[in-house]
């Protein structure tokens, strides 16, 4: 039975959510339990383009990328696929009606990655938006489940919360981005020269992203309440 099917690709999504970020894991219980499953489809299908992007040195990353993206193309136009990540995906996708171009967007950003590249302020903004923010977008159509107008509202929360999730990422990584991946997210900074002054100021700009985004965060309904839910899950 293709119900089957599909409960085995949300679990491999949750699997891989679990594997690869045990914060993020932890950070999706405390959501409703009726959308959890959505938001650990949508982690399994960035954790793979990064994955690619990141990790599979010595193959053809770039053949392997565009394989991911005509597979989740033929995915989303035909409603199934045999990858349980892009399974879970694609009805996740067609269920809450993320949009497609916020898709794109992503998956141009992972094309970035396979390109030593020298990051303007231009575009880094360009890499956290498609690497990041529309992330935070596509969970957002997730929490609002079709509620247009609350989407508009929070957008800009969301955006927020998803660049400064991807800052921490870029400075926890930096020695590694650096050394093993040649790359600086960061405009303008110049790696001989990096000292706590410099990680300070990006320390800054990350808190006061998180600030803002806190203020989108306590307009959603999307927590379980603890009280009452902590011992039936």
């Amino acid at each position: 039975m293709k119900t089957l099917f599909d409960e085995l690709s949300f679990e491999v999504s949750k699997k891989t959510t679990q594997k690869y970020s045990t914060s993020f894991s932890l950070g999706i219980l405390a959501l409703k339990p009726s959308i959890r499953s959505a938001i650990y489809s949508i982690y399994g299908f960035v954790r793979l383009a990064d994955e690619i992007v990141d990790s599979f040195q010595g193959y053809d990353r770039e053949k392997l990328l565009n394989r991911l993206k005509t597979g989740t193309d033929e995915a989303l136009e035909e409603g199934i696929s045999l990858n349980p990540i892009l399974q879970s995906f694609q009805q996740t996708v067609l269920k809450y009606n993320i949009q497609r171009k916020l898709i794109a967007q992503f998956l141009r950003s992972m094309e970035m990655d396979l390109r030593k590249l020298n990051y303007s302020t231009e575009l880094y903004e360009q890499y956290i938006f498609g690497s990041a923010e529309v992330v935070g977008l596509m969970c957002l159509q997730v929490f609002t489940e079709g509620r247009e107008e609350k989407y508009e509202e929070l957008k800009p929360y969301a955006m927020k919360l998803g660049s400064a999730f991807q800052k921490v990422n870029f400075l926890r990584d930096l020695k590694d981005d650096y050394h093993v991946l040649g790359r600086c997210y960061f405009p303008n900074i110049d790696m001989g020269l990096f000292d706590n002054n410099t990680k300070s100021r990006i320390e800054t700009e990350i808190e006061e992203e998180f600030q803002e985004a806190f203020k989108g965060i306590k307009m959603l309904q999307i927590f379980k309440c603890w009280r009452h839910q902590a011992v039936a899950d």
